[in-house]
């Protein structure tokens, strides 16, 4: 049983749909974490379960404006014309998608032993599916790094450096996603021909560059990361990222391992995308495009206003692909494929997920 007293997370994983802040996680204690991720929410939580069928009503809407925009949509073309080279490619697509999530595992590895825990893959492969579990399949996109938070520091007995190796596992992801569509762009002068489609696809990158380097600067400097240096209640995780942002810049070796291994990582993703892309029939696309573009849908889906990116990863598709030749229905169903095979990919983690138990120890 937990403390009633101890505080937890509101808008976790049971269903209620709210967001997780990196900044919430570290307002709480390692109890919290596990409470509020492996147990059912009560109280507030339940006062707010409205945000759920919101979000949801929210992604509908946003599929029913591509409707009404693109009239012509045939939506059963939404579905493959199913053949062997649609199998081979979608199976292709979901073997990239699993490899991508081993490649994020190795990446976290990196992060850990650059912070200097030395944890074995063996061990942070399951939790980073089920993890991935979380994010794809329940109603929660942060709640996935909660879970590893929560279940590897029971292990090592490391509650803010896991806390921290999380926190910047995800910065240096995201960190390089503006930096592929910069570069996609700057490859293939066609892209920057498109209008709107070039311009947001600019305007993410440059924003979400601008932001996570000013993240990243202020987590780094004593006078702001630094002054919350404490060895209890949610400063000590603050100041955690502070001394683990600095113990990087110390290693610029590793640093630059950890960002090389993003970049193969997000262009896991992107060839995945293309796979799910020549099953529909529209191979033509190319990688330069889903380079340029693929990395701002990404951005673009995690916003708190629909279900898993529903409604918006497809807007985005349409938004940028439709400009390079490629039908609205088969943009919309790009985003849906690949919505799919993240999710069967990350049923991969639900033994995991389902073997944590609500206060028992892990053992992977």
């Amino acid at each position: 049983m937990s403390d009633p007293h101890r505080p937890t997370i509101s808008g976790h994983l049971d269903g209620d749909g709210d967001e997780l802040g990196l900044a919430e996680i570290a307002s709480v204690s390692v109890e919290g974490l596990i409470d509020a991720v492996e147990t059912a929410g009560t109280g507030r939580e339940r006062r707010r379960r409205w945000a759920l069928p919101l979000r949801i009503a929210v992604s509908f809407l946003m599929l029913g404006v591509l409707w009404w925009k693109f009239p012509e949509i045939v939506w059963g073309d939404l579905i493959p014309s199913w053949s062997r080279d649609t199998i081979l490619w979608l199976l292709a697509a979901t073997a990239m998608t699993f490899l991508g999530i081993v490649l994020s595992a190795i990446r976290w590895q990196a992060v850990l032993r650059a912070l200097g825990l030395r944890e074995r893959l063996r061990m942070l492969i399951p939790l980073y599916f089920a993890g991935q579990f979380v994010s794809n399949v329940l109603p929660t996109t942060i709640g996935g790094d909660v879970l590893r938070v929560s279940r590897l520091s029971k292990i090592n007995g490391e509650p803010e450096t896991t806390f921290a190796s999380v926190a910047l596992e995800r910065l240096t992801g995201w960190l390089v996603l503006p930096i592929i569509t910069l570069f996609g762009l700057a490859i293939n002068p066609g892209l920057r021909q498109l209008g709107r489609a070039t311009l947001l696809a600019l305007a993410v990158a440059i924003v979400t560059l601008i932001a996570l380097i000013v993240v990243l600067l202020a987590a780094n400097h004593p006078r702001f990361g630094g002054r919350f240096a404490s060895t209890e209640g949610w400063r000590r995780f603050v100041d955690s990222i502070h001394r683990s942002v600095t113990e990087l810049r110390r290693q610029p070796i590793a640093a630059l391992l950890i960002l090389i291994a993003g970049l193969v990582y997000q262009i896991a993703l992107c060839l995945a995308a293309l796979m799910v892309a020549a099953a529909l029939g529209f191979s033509w696309l190319g990688l330069t495009a889903l380079l340029a573009f693929y990395p701002a849908v990404l951005i673009l889906q995690v916003l708190p206003i629909g279900i898993a990116g529903l409604g918006v990863r497809e807007s985005a598709f349409v938004l940028f692909l439709v400009p390079l030749g490629v039908p609205a229905e088969k943009a919309v169903a790009l985003g849906l494929v690949l919505y799919v095979i993240n999710v069967v990919a990350s049923l991969a983690g639900a033994p995991v997920f389902a073997m944590g138990g609500r206060r028992s120890s892990m053992t992977v």
